[in-house]
């Protein structure tokens, strides 16, 4: 059995052999010895490699805290669209399933670095496998779950009306349903073909059963961009032509200023202006994924200044994947922002008239508080409080 060339970045000598006993029985030892025999190549053994191992390690540092970052980061924009149940509609919804799956990608790599090593390579360990399909799951569903955010744009910005008649749970399926039939062949043809090194291609190049999954995967990345295309050109001609319609409209948004003053907003002005930010997420957002996906396919020369563009350049890429899309659909979305703004006006309000406050003359200082005016609502709570200290020295 020979060693891998090639491991998580570190390369073997193939030509050392691990090796399993073969009892006098005819039966064969459990686990092979891999300790003795495979050993990576070192600078020690080859210095041209010394630089490369350092660029190797330094990539392998940057992969475990980019992952580690967008992993706080899409915990914590999970928990904000758990939290924020007023914003929760179909579009939220579909921005909360895509984080969630991104957090079960990168959990799952931080798995395969736990469980992947050369003993379990070689061993072929069930867990292993079983980590590793977890893994090729989980990119596939991120792919899909950008389909869907793709598709959803497109009938928001062609159908007016449209995303009212496909429900949720069709989404959902396409999501994560779809990808299972696409994996599970996969799976059964490495378990009957080539059932061997924890189902990773050691060798460094691009085992051709892998694109049973990498297939359909490119195939939906096409489709997402030449949805993108279409829907970028469908919101040119409607900036063209709103214009000379907004005055004319009925209204039925609002939309205020930084002075605090409410304007009206026409129905097709308020829709072209949540359309465009949409349609500006998707358009950074879907590239930054596309370009690390086809990244995969690239083998750049393995010496030069190329090699080690590429080494960096992907590994910035593939691991802070989960920090663009909680930045893009999460933390610079106006809907959380606003709510969570709204949230902490109110904790404050109630914090500062707590504070300013007697608790047994909570009943008045509501009903004061209800009485006050709508134009400034930290402001009336703020009065109320004050009128309420009045009363309590007066009162005295």
């Amino acid at each position: 059995m020979p060693c891998p060339a090639q491991l998580r970045g570190i390369q073997y000598d193939i030509t050392e052999n691990a090796t399993k006993l073969c009892y006098k029985n005819g039966t064969w030892a459990r686990k092979a010895n891999y300790i003795d025999n495979c050993h990576p190549i070192s600078a020690s053994t080859k210095p041209e490699n010394a630089e490369m191992e350092r660029h190797l390690e330094n990539a392998k540092l940057l992969n475990n805290v980019g992952h580690a970052i967008s992993l706080v980061c899409l915990v914590v924009a999970f928990g904000l669209f758990a939290y924020l149940r007023s914003i929760r509609c179909t579009r939220n919804n579909i921005h909360w399933n895509l984080v969630a799956t991104f957090i079960l990608r990168n959990t799952s790599w931080f798995i395969i670095q736990g469980v992947v090593d050369v003993k379990t390579v070689l061993d072929n360990s069930w867990y292993c496998r079983a980590a590793v399909t977890l893994f090729n799951y989980f990119q596939v569903t991120s792919f899909f779950w950008m389909f869907v955010e793709g598709l959803y744009l497109h009938i928001m910005i062609a159908h007016a009306f449209g995303t009212e008649r496909i429900k949720f749970w069709v989404y959902a399926i396409i999501g994560w349903c779809v990808p299972v039939p696409i994996i599970v062949p996969w799976v059964m043809v490495k378990i009957f073909l080539k059932n061997e090194r924890c189902w990773i291609d050691t060798a460094g190049g691009m085992d051709h059963y892998d694109f049973i999954y990498h297939g359909p995967t490119i195939l939906v990345l096409l489709v997402n961009f030449v949805i993108l295309g279409n829907i970028v050109r469908i919101l040119i001609l409607k900036l063209r032509a709103s214009p000379n319609n907004l005055d004319t409209t009925h209204y039925s948004e609002y939309s205020a200023d930084g002075n605090g003053t409410t304007h009206r907003l026409s129905r097709v002005s308020y829709k072209l202006q949540s359309s465009i930010k949409a349609v500006k997420a998707t358009v950074v957002l879907l590239p930054l994924l596309g370009i690390t996906y086809i990244l995969f396919f690239v083998h750049p020369p393995s010496k030069g200044t190329s090699k080690l563009f590429f080494i960096y350049f992907n590994s910035f890429l593939q691991s802070f994947q989960g920090c663009f899309v909680s930045i893009i659909y999460c933390f610079t979305n106006t809907e959380v922002q606003t709510t969570i703004k709204r949230h902490f006006d109110n904790w404050r309000d109630q914090h500062w008239c707590a504070f300013n406050a007697s608790p047994s003359k909570h009943l008045q200082m509501t009903s004061i508080t209800a009485a006050a005016s709508n134009g400034n609502r930290s402001e009336s709570k703020r009065d109320a409080c004050a009128y309420e200290k009045n009363v309590i020295v007066h009162t005295a």
